[in-house]
């Protein structure tokens, strides 16, 4: 693990204002909230800046480097020239022919395989065009119970919207229903159906995602029903077919219409107190009293009545069948009594116990969350295989690399399964057969003394007796995890609003935006698309100003020098390209004395500037300046 200092600005977000795409994102979500209709998105998503943008939150992506049916990778992308990759972007979409889509099947935990259908770059790059316009449109649209594939909701939001439920509004019957197969019998004519109803009413679009969800599938045929998992968009289409179940659980309890407005105060963060309502509804009506939490295809619906969730889990399946043609799968789709059993919920599981009474004399039940038996048997097999593979190598560089490894797993699984109450007992049943084997492998090689060098570690796991060192390098305990609490989302976070964007991340400053623009507005024309793409991310890292002199520049002063000329085999990658001034480029490549003594009369450099000038001039093959 290297020391990183965490990034002002969610790097999407920050993408999105350098190609000044945020304010059309923005007047889309505005809109859409407003319930209005748009006819017109396909020219937005044909716009040069959305083509940009959909390259640049792309080539960042690790599966960005997955080939497709054509064998191509965001390394065959990075080649084209700027102008030349949009214009293909832009006759794809006149008429719209996806590639063939390849097949992969990755194993799942209970042995069988989940098929995966990756597009090939070029088509992943016009779903993420497409996905970039839809998103702001549909996120007006979702429930803020609905987690899965959303921007700035996780997992850990369904667990804390999961706990609500069951601790605090005290429903301790659960309705666990699992989709059979619900990626691949997803109907293609509700989903379009679902779409128009949402406001997106562009015929044009429409047929492109039509003939996108038929893409045929290589050596397998073309579809009729399904999106596949592994299109960048297809995460987006399963959310907007089961935001129609989200909705009509809703219908039937906290969105149901009362005779009397029964609110009479709004929460500083803008929520509605809906206290006397609910207390109306439980009281004055039959209702069923019924929550729902998404993530995904993996929901659970939340009763206080075991008669409410027998009538919800039969009216759940059939709405399902009769709605979205989806089965339930009935083995793994059950009603759970909290106070008795297990509920299972992403890689964790939840029941209620004891603890106490309450002021009424009746028992108190509290959460307790712990990590699901199978995810704790995969950790154990995954750190003891990582092990393994530090027994097996001497090489000092390697050796490094693995234990980095090996703590980012660690540190990984601590940080997703903190939120479990019994976290710490947990990870006690698998701590010692891991450390039985860490001691056995490494035992000749392992101390208990050392430093660790690395910050993060040495603030998370400095005051633990059994962390021990490799080679000097510090190795994670497994059981050193202690609970913290899963927080929601909070209700003012929202990366489509200038408000909620605050939230997230303070305002680009420090950053000439008219010359960030001017820049993105006149890329080099016989550049790459890569050299385009790291000219403006550079430019807003070193805050407009020149490498070498520290001065802030203005539109035509600003220059892109490669550290390793071309000539020498220099690429066009972020790391060996740099921001200087014209002046300080001219300097770079000039041999002439003459031009010397005139461009360094004119910048005046100090010693350390002139270190620093002296050392690009070294890289680039020319002979050192002396002042």
């Amino acid at each position: 693990m290297t020391d990183r200092k965490k990034p002002l600005k969610k790097q999407k977000i920050r993408n999105a204002e350098y190609y000044d795409m945020q304010n059309i994102f923005d007047e889309l979500y505005a809109d859409s909230k407003k319930g209005c209709h748009f006819r017109n998105l396909v020219e937005i998503i044909k716009s040069p800046e959305n083509i940009k943008l959909a390259y640049r939150n792309m080539r960042k992506n690790s599966g960005s480097k997955t080939a497709g049916t054509d064998k191509k990778t965001i390394s065959d992308l990075n080649k084209w020239t700027e102008n030349a990759l949009i214009a293909h972007v832009q006759r794809r979409l006149d008429w719209y022919t996806p590639n063939a889509v390849r097949r992969v099947e990755i194993p799942k935990d209970n042995g069988k395989t989940r098929p995966l259908g990756i597009p090939t770059i070029m088509d992943r790059l016009i779903q993420q065009c497409i996905m970039q316009v839809l998103e702001p449109i549909c996120e007006a649209k979702f429930y803020k119970r609905s987690n899965g594939f959303r921007p700035n909701h996780s997992a850990e939001n369904a667990i804390a919207q999961a706990e609500r439920m069951i601790q605090n509004v005290g429903c301790h019957y659960v309705v666990d229903i699992d989709i059979k197969s619900f990626f691949d019998n997803v109907s293609h004519g509700k989903l379009l159906k679902q779409m128009w109803a949402m406001g997106i009413q562009d015929k044009k679009l429409l047929s492109i995602i039509s003939v996108m969800l038929k893409a045929e599938v290589a050596g397998v045929g073309f579809p009729e029903k399904g999106t596949p998992q592994g299109g960048i968009i297809s995460p987006l289409l399963s959310n907007i077919v089961l935001n129609e179940l989200d909705w009509w659980v809703v219908s039937q309890w906290e969105e149901m219409p009362t005779r009397k407005n029964y609110v009479h105060r709004i929460y500083a963060n803008g929520t509605p107190d809906k206290s006397c309502t609910i207390w109306v509804l439980r009281n004055k009506t039959n209702l069923k009293e019924c929550y729902v939490v998404r993530y995904a295809d993996d929901f659970k619906i939340f009763c206080k009545k075991r008669s409410d969730a027998v009538k919800m889990f039969e009216a759940t399946k059939k709405w399902l069948m009769d709605r979205l043609n989806l089965q339930v799968s009935p083995e793994k789709s059950k009603i759970v009594n909290l106070k008795r059993h297990y509920s299972e919920f992403l890689g964790f599981k939840m029941k209620v116990r004891i603890k106490g009474k309450c002021k009424n004399g009746k028992p108190r039940y509290v959460i307790k969350a712990c990590v699901k038996d199978k995810a704790l048997l995969k950790i154990r097999k995954k750190t003891k295989d990582l092990i393994g593979s530090l027994r097996q190598t001497y090489d000092k560089h390697m050796e490094y690399r693995l234990i980095q490894k090996y703590n980012a797993y660690l540190i990984g699984v601590h940080n997703y399964y903190c939120i479990a109450t019994h976290v710490n007992l947990d990870f006690q049943t698998i701590a010692f057969d891991v450390k039985k084997s860490l001691y056995n492998r490494l035992k000749h090689r392992l101390q208990k003394q050392g430093t660790i060098t690395n910050r993060y570690i040495k603030e998370k796991y400095g005051m633990s007796r059994e962390v021990r060192f490799l080679n000097g390098h510090a190795i994670v305990p497994i059981a050193y995890v202690q609970h913290r609490v899963p927080m929601d989302k909070k209700r003012k976070i929202n990366k489509y609003t200038p408000e909620g964007r605050a939230e997230i991340h303070k305002n680009l400053g420090n950053v000439n935006m008219s010359v960030l623009y001017h820049l993105m507005n006149t890329p080099c024309s016989n550049a790459s698309v890569e050299y385009n793409d790291n000219r403006i991310a550079l430019y807003v890292a070193q805050k407009g100003k020149c490498a070498v002199t520290g001065v802030e520049l203005e539109s035509n002063q600003v220059d892109c020098h490669h550290k390793t000329p071309i000539e020498y085999g220099g690429k066009d990658d972020y790391g060996n390209l740099i921001i200087v001034s014209d002046v300080i480029h001219i300097l770079i490549h000039a041999s002439n004395e003459r031009t010397i003594k005139k461009y360094l009369a004119v910048v005046e450099l100090s010693e350390k500037q002139l270190k620093k000038l002296n050392k690009l001039r070294e890289l680039a093959h020319m002979q050192a300046l002396i002042l």
